[in-house]
């Protein structure tokens, strides 16, 4: 099975369209596009209990896990609601990603 074409990449600004963490705002810090999931930085943060190693203590502590993909969309850099992302070549012949909300380019 071949990977699925994702438009969010690392580093986007993202909003939640679903689940507990629905409207809230974050930024992309991985893609796994083999399973179509992205994980964003403060969103379905769950509790992690960890042994005690030689190097580090043990504990409780809160990570982020992956999202589905479907869940979230890019925030548009105008107004910061979730929007499509479209691609457009520039006259220098750049292909970039705009906002199919405000046409604005997404860097």
């Amino acid at each position: 099975m071949t990977q699925p074409k994702l438009k969010i990449k690392k580093g986007d600004q993202v909003v939640i369209l679903t689940g507990r963490d629905k409207g809230a705002k974050g930024e992309v810090l991985k893609v796994i596009p083999a399973e179509a999931r992205v994980i964003v930085q403060g969103v379905n943060m769950v509790t992690k209990h960890k042994k005690p190693t030689q190097v580090a203590p043990g504990g409780i502590e809160k990570v982020e896990k992956s999202i589905h993909v479907s869940n979230v969309a890019v925030a548009d850099p105008k107004t910061g609601a979730a929007t499509r992302i479209g691609y457009k070549t520039l006259k220098d012949g750049k292909k970039v990603r705009i906002a199919k909300k405000s046409g604005e380019t997404i860097e």
